[in-house]
Formats: C-alpha cells, structure tokens, sequence
C-alpha cells in the first residue's frame, strides 16, 4: 500500500510539473534568434547581426548602436519573466512592453527600466502614455517604489513583468517595483541594446491568473 501511495504521488508531481510546462510559452530556444526582429538605429552604419547574438546559451545585446529586437508576435494578457546580467560593467537596457508597430529606435511603448541602480522604473517610449503619471517630455519616467533591488555586476537578476489589459506590474528579484496603467493593450515584447553590453536567458510567458 505504501509503496502504490509512493508511486502515485511521483505521478501526480509529474502531471503538475507537466502542466506547469504546457503553461510557459518559451520566447528563447538558447540557440538561435528565432522568433525575433532586430532593429538597429537607422542612422548606424552597424548591422543588427553585430549588436545581437547568443554566446553561451546566452541573448547577447552589445548596446551600440541604439536599438532593440522584438518577438515577430504581438501579445495580449500574459506574465513574462526574464533573467540578466551586466557584462563588465553596469549600464543601460530596458524591457519594453506593448510595443506598437512602426520599427524604429525609440518605437511607442512603455519601458521597463534597467539602468543600473533604477531597475524597475517606467519611461514611457515614442509618445506612450500611462495614466498614473503627467507624461510630459520626450521621455517621461514613473519612478520605481520598491527602492535598491539589483545583484552586483555579473550576477543573474530577475524581471517578472504582468500585462493584463491596460496594466502593467514590476517585480524585480521578486520585489514590487512599479504599476501602471497603459493605453495599449497588447503589442510586441523587446529587449533593449542602449549602453553597453548585456545578456539575457530564461524568457518565457506564462498566463495570467
């Protein structure tokens, strides 16, 4: 009986473990860029090949020139997560969610910062707006709320990012950093080359409960 009750609850893990991966839709397969649209900034003369590749199992964004790559899907209501790490040193990168159609470098969208030492925070891209904040300028910042919450150059951090309808929340290294409300409520998903280089690994969608 023992051994019958053993064996059914390595099953039942098994199923749980089995659903839990038919749920995660994988946005990097670890070898190649499929699936994903590389813009460089139409003023370099840099190709896009040269900016993004994948070393190591690793996305490698070299940030110059300016630009970004998308996934080739628009998406709706889902929750992203996303690990990476600064190379050398920290610099600049971003997340961009809700990214409308039109390539170019700085496309409307609203941004999930990066930056060393901001992690978190929002800038709203190409005239994107959200309703918590006056988004005025030419790249208006809703700041995070969680405070100090990156790892040390090197190191693996973790975004995960819920897009359900209008709205938009950050948790980075598994704290709450920022909410916001945005007009959009679906588009494509971009990781940012701005700054200097960085890597990233394990993104992936899952459904929002």
């Amino acid at each position: 009986m023992k051994l019958k009750f053993v064996f059914a609850a390595v099953a039942l893990a098994a199923m749980v473990s089995s659903c839990a991966d038919c749920n995660k839709t994988s946005l990097f397969n670890g070898k190649d860029l499929n699936g994903w649209v590389c813009v460089v900034d139409s003023a370099s003369d840099v190709p896009a090949s040269d900016v993004f590749s994948v070393e190591d199992g690793n996305i490698r964004i070299e940030g110059n020139p300016f630009g970004y790559m998308r996934t080739y899907k628009k998406y709706g209501d889902y929750q992203l997560h996303v690990e990476w790490r600064w190379i050398g040193e920290g610099t600049n990168s971003g997340i961009f969610q809700r990214v409308q159609s039109g390539d170019k470098v700085w496309p409307a969208a609203v941004e999930c910062q990066l930056k060393a030492g901001r992690a978190g925070d929002f800038v709203m891209l190409g005239g994107a707006k959200i309703a918590e904040v006056e988004c005025v300028g030419e790249f208006p910042v809703k700041d995070r709320v969680g405070g100090e919450c990156e790892k040390a150059v090197g190191e693996w951090n973790e975004a995960d990012i819920i897009c359900q309808g209008g709205k938009i929340t950050v948790y980075i290294n598994g704290e709450l950093q920022n909410e916001g409300t945005s007009e959009y409520k679906n588009g494509y998903i971009a990781l940012q080359s701005e700054g200097g280089p960085i890597e990233f690994r394990n993104i992936y969608l899952t459904s929002v409960e």
